[in-house]
């Protein structure tokens, strides 16, 4: 039984993209890969990863894929037409998940970071809390290409 609780609501900057998340979110990390840093234009990323059935979504998208240099894996990532805020992403090494940009939450403060990834290229200055997480570079298994 889903309780007021268990949702939380999000959206683009000019309000023509909705979405509604139900439950927790099976993984939340912060990433400070290049693409990460240019698709956000800041310092990393922060996502939160659903399945994608916890997720509903309301108002057109568009999406643009990139492939990963590292691993050849593709990342489609979706926003919003109208003011080009990135809201959601599916990844090929996640298949029936869906990243929710945690910034685009109506109240971004209710999720924290339980892994920070790809310090390598992280700006200096970037620290994980105590007691989170922390690898030099990603932590999907590798690509199992034939």
């Amino acid at each position: 039984m889903v309780t007021v609780t268990d949702f939380h609501e999000g959206g683009c900057l000019c309000g023509a993209v909705r979405y509604r998340v139900v439950g927790e979110p099976l993984r939340a990390s912060v990433c400070s890969c290049t693409a990460c840093q240019r698709r956000t234009g800041s310092a990393f990323g922060f996502g939160a990863y659903f399945k994608a059935e916890q997720v509903t979504l309301r108002g057109e998208l568009n999406a643009y894929e990139h492939h990963s240099d590292e691993s050849g894996r593709w990342l489609r990532f979706e926003f919003c037409p109208a003011c080009g805020t990135q809201l959601t992403w599916t990844l090929e090494a996640m298949p029936g998940m869906r990243g929710v940009g945690v910034g685009t939450f109506d109240d971004p403060k209710w999720i924290r970071p339980r892994r920070f990834s790809w310090l390598r290229s992280a700006h200096t200055w970037v620290e994980p809390p105590e007691g989170v997480e922390a690898v030099q570079t990603g932590t999907l298994p590798p690509p199992t290409r034939p």
